[in-house]
């Protein structure tokens, strides 16, 4: 494939933000990562902005707010993106689309979202709108994704038997990573104690899921740039899509076996095979732990473990900053935050810190392979599959 390379990037702090909307995110992470690129704005043709919105603010028309902290880029064409949970990866494709198709050379991708300063019933009404809510809004009591979430570690532990420990550790092990990730929204190791057990400070909030099972709610915003390859070679920095793949499924949980997650097993096998890597191969992997239980199903689509035993990555720590497969060295959304429309792009942005060896306190001692990224949205609905390598 004749794709686009990543020659830039900038990443805000995730979290509850002062800025009142989401144009005060954009700006500064925009003209940064043009900064970071060496481009100027007049080389860009491309915007593409990916946000969820969908309610969480009365002003829309998202495409043209990148303009009002960058007036340069007013006459530019600019797209917006939206794709659930998945929003921001939607945004890089489709400007890694338009320039294979020679119709960009340079284009700026934004992934942001401001959540916040939302009511939290109201957020849960909204996030409900990435599912099938006819059927699955009374599936999720009441709870949002969390019930949903929660209702498929039940059906988990049913079937494979209760795991609620692993997915525990899984929570411990990202947030002790998201101490080194100066943009994570949570920068305290919890522990393994804290994250296994229900208390007062970590209740349930869908059983079987505790608190620290739950990504929280984030503001935040990100930004890449991309070049086409004769662009980037002149460029400072430059990573290529060794594969990239795009698979979706049935949108409600009744057409589809909830535990398999088969969209992304399916977007694993592709790029893998396009890549013409295995997971052996890989340095890191940024995965979608919108809830722990999301990320011990996510081993099982990747080939990790077989199906119903995700928890022997956990146990056997392969997926430890120090295993043999560190996922989420970046703390993951558990840690690092998940700003809908943001996550896909820092997805991104965090595997290629690792590749080009500037990820700071987070950067993994031995990369000598390619880093992959999964990103989905709703339940395994859109599933992405990036797989990265350093160019220069």
């Amino acid at each position: 494939m004749t794709d686009a390379m990543i020659v830039g990037w900038a990443h805000g702090d995730f979290g509850k933000r002062p800025e009142p909307d989401l144009a005060s995110l954009i700006e500064p992470v925009a003209r940064a990562a043009l900064e970071h690129a060496q481009v100027s704005p007049a080389e860009v043709d491309l915007i593409s902005v990916g946000a969820f919105g969908a309610g969480f603010s009365p002003q829309g028309y998202v495409s043209a707010q990148v303009a009002m902290g960058l007036p340069e880029l007013a006459h530019c064409p600019a797209l917006h993106l939206e794709n659930a949970c998945a929003t921001g990866s939607a945004a890089l494709y489709a400007a890694l689309d338009a320039i294979a198709a020679g119709r960009s050379q340079v284009a700026l991708v934004v992934g942001a979202e401001k959540m916040t300063a939302t009511p939290p019933p109201a957020i849960s009404e909204i996030m409900l709108s990435g599912c099938y809510r006819r059927e699955e809004e009374k599936l999720a009591g009441g709870l949002g994704f969390a019930g949903l979430f929660g209702y498929i570690a039940g059906e988990y532990f049913r079937r494979y038997g209760e795991r609620s420990r692993e997915l525990g550790m899984i929570a411990a092990k990202n947030h002790a990573n998201g101490c080194r990730n100066p943009h994570a929204q949570f920068r305290k190791d919890l522990g393994e104690a804290f994250c296994t057990t229900v208390s007062g400070q970590n209740p349930l909030v869908a059983a079987p899921l505790r608190k620290t099972d739950c990504s929280p709610i984030s503001d935040g915003a990100v930004a890449l740039v991309l070049a086409a390859p004769g662009r980037a070679q002149s460029m400072p920095r430059a990573l290529r899509f060794r594969a990239r793949a795009q698979t979706g499924d049935h949108l409600p949980l009744s057409r589809r076996d909830p535990l398999e997650f088969a969209g992304a097993r399916r977007a694993w096998a592709a790029a893998l095979a396009e890549a013409g890597v295995t997971l052996d191969d890989l340095a890191l992997v940024e995965t979608h732990d919108c809830f722990t239980i999301a990320e011990m199903i996510q081993y099982e689509a990747m080939g990790l473990a077989p199906r119903g035993e995700g928890w022997r990555a956990v146990r056997d720590g392969i997926i430890r900053r120090d295993g043999a497969l560190p996922v989420n060295p970046s703390g993951g959304l558990k840690a690092r935050g998940h700003p809908i429309g943001a996550t896909g792009v820092s997805q991104h942005v965090m595997v290629a810190m690792q590749l080009t060896g500037t990820a700071g306190e987070m950067q993994l001692p031995r990369i000598t392979g390619p880093g992959a990224v999964f990103n989905m949205g709703g339940i395994a609905v859109s599933n992405y599959v990036s797989v990265l390598e350093a160019v220069k």
